[in-house]
């Protein structure tokens, strides 16, 4: 083979990874969720629908909904975040990361629902609607999932990782990486 050959080849495989890709960005999957209520504890959250945990999707909507909690009752939320990360509880590293991001901080949380924006001081509307897609990069291997969310107080979308039991077919909450800063609400911004 020359060296024409070779080069014809890798612009042949190149294009075909374009295409691959572009099928794959195509065809993200975006679920929107709705909930008219914020489960203070675990019962309730057992009674919406969601709670079956039987996508990831679900479970990454659930577990940004029981965040909407922490300032009313940190100890109830822990206990709902323990069940959507099911085998393996809120650990006392991840309890103080949630302290350092969401004390004082609620608005974090409420800027993934529809209807939030800095200018609003994040209040979102009412039904809750939060929405989670995938990506061609989603899912690593088998049984894992890294799904994403879009906050009105950033410029990229932020990710929560699941991981499938396949005893259960449930999927649970590994890592939630959608608690970084934010833009500051009007209400607490010095400059605006």
């Amino acid at each position: 083979m020359g060296l024409f050959d070779s080069l014809k080849n890798q612009a042949g495989m190149g294009i075909g990874n374009a295409v691959n890709n572009a099928v794959n960005a195509a065809t993200k999957k975006k679920e929107t969720f709705t909930f008219s209520i914020i489960p203070r504890s675990v019962e309730e959250l057992k009674s919406l629908p969601e709670s079956d945990l039987s996508t990831p999707f679900k479970t990454c909507a659930l577990t940004m909904l029981v965040l909407l909690n922490y300032d009313n009752d940190v100890n109830a939320t822990i206990e709902m975040l323990n069940y959507l990360k099911g085998p393996e509880p809120v650990n006392a590293f991840q309890a103080q990361f949630l302290r350092d991001r969401l004390n004082g901080k609620g608005y974090v949380v409420r800027s993934y629902f529809e209807g939030s924006s800095p200018q609003n001081n994040y209040i979102p509307n009412e039904p809750l609607k939060i929405t989670v897609y995938d990506n061609p990069y989603s899912y690593p291997e088998a049984g894992w999932a890294t799904l994403h969310m879009d906050s009105t107080g950033a410029d990229s979308p932020r990710q929560i990782k699941c991981r499938l039991k396949p005893s259960t077919n449930q999927w649970f909450m590994v890592e939630n990486m959608a608690l970084s800063d934010i833009r500051t609400p009007v209400a607490n911004d010095p400059w605006a």
